[in-house]
Order: C-alpha cells, then sequence, then structure tokens
C-alpha cells in the first residue's frame, strides 16, 4: 500500500510515521516543512494544483493528514489548521489517485463538556477558542469533500515527545529545573482542570488501524478516562523521584493560564465508536506516559 503522510515532522507525525514504517506492507512517502521530509512542501502556502501533480505522480492510496500546529494567532491557526486542509481536500478531488484521506483532528473542536461526562462523537462542537476553531473548520471541509475520508479526533496526546509548551511539558520542564537548582518545593498554578490523556503511540497505532478501515465520518480517540492534571504532576514528581513539595497556587500563575486549550475543567472522551469501526483500544498506560516524558526532561538536567 502507497502510504503519503502529511506533518510527518510533528509530535504526532513522528509517532504515526515510525508506526507505518513498521509494517512491511506500506510504502511510505512522507511530506513535510523541514529538510528531513522525503519531500518539502508548506500545506498552507503552496497550491492545491501543485500537490495535485504531486499525488498524481505518487499515487498513494491513503494521505494521512497530521499537519498543522497549536500555536499562533488566529490567522496563523487558520492558514495551517485550516487553509492547509482545504489545499489537500482540492488537491485529492483534482487527482486521479483516489486516496482516501484520514485526518487527525483535535478534542479541542468539542468545547467545554459538563464535569462527569464522556464526550461521543454526536455531540455538538463548540470550540471555546481560535485553534479548536481552526480545527473544527478542517473537519467540516474533510467531511464535505466528498472524499473517502475519516477524522480521527484525538483528546490529549503524551508521551515521547511531549512538546515542552504543553500542560505536561511545561509540568515536566519545572521539575526539571526544581531538581537541578535543588529547590526543596514547587510552586504550580491551574492544575484543576481534567483531561483524558492518550500516548502518543497508541493514537499511531488508530492512524494506522484508519488508514486500513473502511470506516468514515468521525471517530474520537482517547482512553475514556478524564485525570486531573495535579494527579498527572505528582505521578511526574514520583517518576522523577523528586522529594520536594508540591504548591497549587489557588490562581493560576506561571506555567498556564486556566484552560488555554478552550476545552473548559473537563474532557472525557467516548471510545466506543473506535473500538467498534475501527478494532481499537488504548494499550499504554499514563503512568508509562509520563515516565518517558521525564526522561526525555531528565536528559536535559
Amino acid at each position: 500500500m502507497r502510504l503519503l503522510l502529511l506533518g510527518a515532522d510533528g509530535f504526532l507525525g513522528r509517532h504515526v510515521a515510525e508506526r507505518l514504517l513498521a509494517d512491511p506492507a506500506v510504502q511510505l512517502t512522507a511530506l513535510g516543512r523541514r529538510d528531513d521530509a522525503d519531500v518539502r512542501f508548506d500545506l498552507a502556502s503552496g497550491s492545491p494544483g501543485a500537490l495535485t501533480r504531486f499525488l498524481d505522480a505518487v499515487h498513494p492510496g491513503v494521505v494521512v493528514n497530521c499537519a498543522g500546529t497549536t500555536r499562533g494567532g488566529a490567522r496563523d491557526l487558520t492558514r495551517h489548521n485550516t487553509v492547509a486542509v482545504a489545499t489537500v481536500c482540492e488537491a485529492l478531488r483534482r487527482s486521479s489517485c483516489g486516496a482516501r484521506l484520514v485526518h487527525v483532528g483535535c478534542a479541542a473542536e468539542y468545547g467545554p463538556s459538563p464535569a462527569g461526562s464522556s464526550t461521543g462523537e454526536d455531540a455538538v462542537p463548540r470550540p471555546g477558542g481560535p485553534y479548536g476553531v481552526s480545527k473544527l473548520a478542517a473537519t467540516e471541509l474533510v467531511l464535505g469533500s466528498g472524499l473517502d475520508a475519516i477524522v480521527l479526533r484525538v483528546f490529549s496526546p503524551v508521551g515521547p515527545g511531549t512538546p515542552p509548551a504543553s500542560p505536561l511539558g511545561r509540568l515536566a520542564e519545572a521539575l526539571r529545573r526544581a531538581m537541578q537548582n535543588g529547590d526543596a518545593e514547587i510552586k504550580l498554578g491551574g492544575l484543576g482542570m481534567q483531561r483524558d490523556f492518550v500516548d502518543v503511540r497508541d493514537v499511531a497505532r488508530a492512524v494506522h488501524a484508519a488508514s486500513l478501515s473502511a470506516a468514515q465520518g468521525v471517530v474520537n480517540i482517547g482512553t475514556g478516562r478524564a485525570v486531573r492534571l495535579r494527579d498527572a504532576v505528582a505521578h511526574l514528581a514520583r517518576a522523577a523521584g523528586y522529594g520536594g513539595a508540591l504548591h497549587e497556587l489557588d490562581e493560576p500563575a506561571g506555567l498556564s493560564a486556566p484552560y488555554p486549550d478552550g476545552c473548559g475543567v473537563w474532557q472525557q472522551a467516548d471510545v466506543r465508536t473506535a473500538r467498534d469501526r475501527l478494532g481499537w483500544r488504548p494499550r499504554i498506560a499514563l503512568d508509562e506516559s509520563l515516565a518517558d516524558i521525564w526522561m526525555e526532561a531528565a536528559c536535559r538536567i
């Protein structure tokens, strides 16, 4: 199977590439903005015509889109998360390859959820910030494209390579600095939110499964269990062997603004569709994901 991976140089894309390369039946071509991609192409500024010509030359059976950004203002988010997907959809419609599209979306498309609830794919999306809006617009473009397409709405991915700007990446960095400086306590804010953390390697397995399936529409990818961020911090501290005190500030300060993803205090996935339509279940426990995050942070001490 010829497969084209877009965004192969990002956090999710690198793990998806590793998973796909382990399948001897897959002939993988990676497209990205960096020099280590097989082909350099910027989806946010490249033309649909140029991408169409490339698709016709490579003739993939599946296109996986992991490209996008989580940072920047509304203009940048729209360019990289929405305009880029419009380019992909237009190129696939023009191309003769007839490829299936596996698009990686995110839980920020749903916005805040009632505490204690599990969000299913039939929930009405109400994104709480420009990132979620840009990703939801991309999903709507994919679903309305007429292509053979599936959207994987990934909840909160963690594990090896977790970006330092993410909540758990920042927490690991705070622990690293405290241990390096011999600090006896760490003061943290904004730890009350609860998220459905799913290991990035499990996400890569879901992408692989989606590329082989005939399922269409939106499919949630998560664990089905929300974890309070302060509990994740405690796990990280144990993994690090940090013996100091963890003090939670009353007001979010320094480490993060309250709910920067626009998802409010609670998010938890209903993952029954992934089980039933993709045969997928999460395998990697959060403790293992956090240990891997700390291992990378510890290497910088």
